[in-house]
């Protein structure tokens, strides 16, 4: 990872072995790569819909995003370079994203993997068909799940984006799909 503006600007996958849930964005805004701190937009919706969904009993601000080890969840990226929308992205580095995760994923085997919009999912993947929710493909033990992105230029409602990602908290509990 050296030599990008990630780096340049401290954003770090936030993971260990084990976890719960390892949410994967698509790639860090503009005012993460400023801060440093994933989700860090004030407009994004991640760390208030985490919360209600019941993944966090309090609601977390974006510096202290370590914290969330201490509750089974992680974060990483598809994408390392910051852009000011996640269109800006290329399908190439999806793709390569998606290799590089997979990786990741086998190598910390957390329960589920969330990735956090389904265009993301379906390049980074190469799925043509993607429903919301659990996925068919698994890598290892781990389940995927595709759930809506939090972003603050999503159209979702804040009480849809709560109801899908506390479907993936419920389906953890249970464990299952």
């Amino acid at each position: 990872m050296s030599g990008n503006d990630v780096d340049d600007h401290g954003i770090q996958d936030i993971i260990e072995p084990g976890l719960r849930v390892l949410f994967c964005g698509i790639n860090p805004g503009k005012s993460s790569a400023h801060t440093g701190y994933h989700f860090a937009h004030p407009g994004n919706r991640f760390w208030r819909v985490i919360w209600q969904a019941g993944f966090t009993e309090s609601l977390l601000k974006p510096e202290q995003e370590h914290s969330l080890l201490d509750t089974g969840c992680g974060i990483t990226m598809l994408v390392e370079r910051p852009t000011v929308l996640a269109g800006e992205v290329k399908g190439t580095e999806l793709r390569e994203g998606g290799r590089q995760l997979v990786e990741k994923v086998h190598h910390y085997q957390p329960l589920a993997l969330a990735v956090l919009g389904k265009e993301a999912y379906k390049k980074a993947f190469r799925q043509s068909r993607v429903e919301w929710g659990c996925q068919p493909l698994t890598i290892g033990d781990t389940e995927i799940w595709v759930l809506p992105n939090p972003s603050g230029l999503n159209r979702a409602s804040l009480d849809k984006l709560v109801q899908s990602y506390r479907e993936l908290d419920h389906a953890l509990a249970v464990r299952g799909c």
